[in-house]
C-alpha cells in the first residue's frame, strides 16, 4: 500500500473513531429508506458495508430473524464498539460484527442474499473492484443496495472546497463518481448488474453556527488536508470560511443541501 493509501485510511480511521455522537436522528432517518427499499425477508444472508454504528446492520437482523444472519464490516474499532454496545443492548444472536478494510474482503461467491452500503461508497478507494467483488459474493439474483450523495450536495462542503483552493489546497469532490442517478446505472451496468433502480431524496438541515460548519468539514478525510497551510494561512481560511457561512445564513442558519441517492440492482 501506497504512503499516500496509507494516510487516507488511516484519516478515515482517526476520523470515525472520534465520532461518538455519530448516531442521531438524521442517520436514522438516513438509513430507513434503504432497508425499506431492499424489502428484506425472513431467513436472508446479508453483507452490511462499512457498518459504522451498526444502524443498518442491527434493523437488517430484526427483520430477516434467527433463520437469517447479518455480517457488518467496518474499518473503525470505535464504530464498532458503538455497533457491538448497540447488539449487545438488543440481544441480537443472528448478527455478527468484524473489523476490516471495505476495500479488501474476501468472501465465497454467493455467500449472500443483500448487500448494503449505507452513506459510505464514496470512501472506497476502487468503487468499481468493489462492485465487482460485491458481485460475486451475491447469489443469483441477490440485490446491492446503497445509499450516496449527488454531486451538487453538501452546500457547505462545496464552499469549503472553494475556499480551500483559493489557498491553493484541492480538495476532491468524493461524490463526482456517483452523484447523479445515471452515473450510478452505468456503473453498475458496467459490473453486470441488472433491474436498476435509483431514488432521490432531500435530507438537507441547517448548520445553527459557522464554527460547526468548519469543525464538520476540516477534521473529515475531505478537508484535513487544509491542515498542510501555515498556522497563520490556517486562520485566515478559517477566518474567511466562516465568514462566508455567517453571510449566507438565515434565522434557521446556513442551508445545507443533502440530495441523496438510493440505488438498488439485482445480480443477473
Amino acid at each position: 500500500m501506497t504512503t499516500r493509501m496509507n494516510e487516507y485510511k488511516q484519516q478515515i480511521i482517526t476520523d470515525f473513531n472520534s465520532r461518538t455522537n455519530y448516531d442521531n436522528e438524521f442517520r436514522y432517518r438516513f438509513a430507513k429508506p434503504l432497508i425499506e427499499l431492499a424489502q428484506l425477508k425472513l431467513g436472508q444472508k446479508v453483507l452490511d458495508v462499512a457498518t459504522g454504528t451498526g444502524i443498518v446492520a442491527i434493523a437488517a437482523a430484526k427483520i430477516v430473524g434467527d433463520a437469517g444472519y447479518v455480517l457488518g464490516v467496518d474499518i473503525s474499532t470505535g464504530m464498532l464498539a458503538q455497533a457491538r454496545h448497540k447488539v449487545e443492548l438488543e440481544k441480537l444472536q443472528n448478527i455478527e460484527l468484524i473489523e476490516a478494510d471495505a476495500d479488501d474482503l474476501h468472501f465465497d461467491d454467493n455467500s449472500f442474499d443483500v448487500i448494503f452500503c449505507s452513506a459510505a461508497i464514496a470512501y472506497l478507494t476502487h468503487v468499481f473492484s468493489s462492485l465487482r467483488q460485491w458481485y460475486r459474493f451475491l447469489n443469483t439474483s441477490g440485490i446491492v443496495a446503497f445509499s450516496c450523495f449527488a454531486e451538487t450536495a453538501h452546500t457547505a462542503s462545496i464552499l469549503f472546497r472553494e475556499k480551500a483552493q483559493q489557498f491553493g489546497i484541492t480538495i476532491n469532490n468524493p461524490n463526482e463518481l456517483l452523484g447523479t442517478p445515471e452515473k450510478c446505472q452505468a456503473l453498475l451496468q458496467q459490473t453486470g448488474f441488472q433491474n436498476i433502480e435509483v431514488v432521490t431524496q432531500q435530507f438537507g438541515f441547517y448548520f445553527k453556527d459557522a464554527e460547526t460548519a468548519w469543525n464538520a468539514h476540516a477534521n473529515n478525510v475531505y478537508g484535513y488536508q487544509v491542515y498542510q497551510l501555515s498556522p497563520d494561512k490556517l486562520a485566515q481560511l478559517k477566518a474567511e470560511y466562516m465568514a462566508e457561512i455567517h453571510a449566507l445564513s438565515t434565522e434557521q442558519g446556513f442551508g445545507h443541501d443533502v440530495n441523496s441517492l438510493f440505488v438498488f440492482a439485482r445480480k443477473s
